[in-house]
């Protein structure tokens, strides 16, 4: 199949576009600007369509990033450090974030010919995000083959979205993911701050599935702490 991948720079998000590359013909890359606190992610996701040697679009959605306000990853609002199944998490919501996405990312696919559009949820959003649910992915799938009927037939592919956090650092490792040109940080500092609760799930899935973390952590042990309340198979 024809793919195009949604990818934010993140490390599943670059994993699936690897995994993608390996089983399919990956047609290229789309990374959103919606007016996040940073775009360093961007950047790595420019450099893994580089590696790829696939076309990169960032499509600037900002003047609609705007509007959807209360979000730490937005607004001018403090990012919440600890687990990120931890209700405080909640603040990293940005309202219908993927459903914007997916649906430009679905007109682009439809334009191109491609047969698919993936996206690299998974289970470990389920507690916090809404629009990284099974029933959201299967559901939004459902909406774009009515609203594309007669004119293409698009795909939703999301592989990990009843896996783990470790579950994709195994898979990425087997399809030679570079995990250290990944970028997960809430915070976009030099380094991974490992107190925000992306950085908190990286470095623990990292640990869970047994392969070598190659990221620098400002704060490289808080995640011991931050995940000693939770059981693994939470995560799912």
């Amino acid at each position: 199949m024809k793919v195009l991948v949604v990818c934010s720079g993140g490390l599943d998000s670059i994993s699936l576009a690897y995994k993608i590359a390996a089983s399919h013909q990956l047609i290229g890359l789309i990374s959103f600007n919606y007016g996040q606190r940073h775009v360093k992610e961007l950047e790595f996701a420019a450099l893994c369509a580089q590696k790829l040697d696939v076309p990169h679009d960032i499509i600037d959605v900002s003047n609609v990033g705007k509007h959807l306000t209360g979000s730490a990853l937005t607004d001018d609002i403090e990012v919440p450090d600890g687990h990120y199944a931890e209700e405080t998490m909640k603040a990293t919501v940005v309202p219908n974030r993927n459903a914007i996405m997916l649906a430009i990312a679905f007109g682009l696919a439809a334009a191109r010919r491609a047969d698919a559009v993936a996206i690299a949820v998974h289970g470990g959003d389920h507690f916090i995000y809404p629009d990284c649910r099974p029933g959201f992915i299967s559901s939004f799938e459902v909406m774009q083959q009515h609203a594309l009927e007669g004119y293409a037939n698009v795909r939703l592919l999301a592989p990990y979205v009843n896996a783990t956090k470790a579950d994709i650092v195994i898979d990425g490792a087997r399809h030679r993911t570079p995990f250290a040109e990944t970028w997960s940080c809430y915070r976009g500092g030099r380094l991974h701050c490992g107190r925000c609760g992306t950085c908190v799930e990286r470095r623990e899935a990292f640990h869970l599935a047994d392969v070598e973390d190659p990221t620098v952590y400002d704060d490289p042990d808080f995640w011991i702490a931050a995940t000693g309340g939770y059981r693994a198979e939470e995560a799912k």
